[in-house]
């Protein structure tokens, strides 16, 4: 398999905009509910096996994580949100981070919000990606674990949920049908990125 990520570099944990990297580039974060296979899926994507630290244990990222890829773009690990067993206040604090730096990135183009394949829609996520699209915020669904259903539970699950979709959306959200063992939508995404690389590139 070609390199096609050739470096990939930690560039700071934060929580405030002021202390968020400055340089202008081309930026995608990567958001889910808890113990949603976030970390697995990023390190898939950029063919590491410990850029994102994954753990049992959800809730284990608690800051905005920027990662620079290529000296080209940045790549964002935001917490997950939904995890019961933090506090209010905790849940609270982390919401207000999430929302600020979503609203105050320029150069966020896109959000990658992963969905457990497994489910039925959540209400939580359902309500994430009503408050994307209410704020204008371009977003990409990711299922995730696709490779822990039969094929014809994996049909079953995506009609089910596109079709509650369908109830609010009439243009239905972009979606990739991923797996990080099976590495199955991650060309899908590096298409992505690439593309709104290069018209941001030919817009700045």
């Amino acid at each position: 398999m070609r390199k096609d990520i050739n470096e990939i570099t930690f560039i700071k944990s934060c929580k405030e905009p002021q202390d968020f990297p400055q340089r202008f580039l081309p930026e995608y974060a990567f958001i889910g509910r808890s113990n949603v296979g976030k970390s697995s899926l990023i390190n898939m994507l950029v063919n590491r096996k410990n850029i994102a630290r994954t753990s049992n244990t959800p809730g284990k990222t608690q800051l905005v994580n920027f990662f620079l890829v290529d000296d080209a773009w940045y790549l964002t690990d935001l917490p997950g949100y939904g995890y019961a067993k933090r506090s209010k206040k905790e849940r609270a604090s982390w919401d207000k981070m999430i929302s600020t730096y979503m609203l105050s990135r320029q150069n966020l183009i896109n959000i990658f919000l992963l969905v457990d394949a497994r489910h039925k829609p959540q209400e939580l996520d359902m309500r994430f990606m009503k408050n994307l699209a209410v704020n204008q915020l371009p977003f990409t669904i990711i299922f995730t674990k696709t490779d822990k259903l039969k094929p014809h539970q994996l049909d079953r699950n995506l009609e089910k949920y596109l079709a509650e979709l369908s109830e609010e959306w009439e243009e239905l959200p972009p979606y990739v049908i991923s797996s990080a063992i099976t590495w199955k939508g991650r060309e899908e995404l590096l298409n992505i990125i690439r593309e709104n690389n290069k018209l941001f590139a030919e817009q700045h």
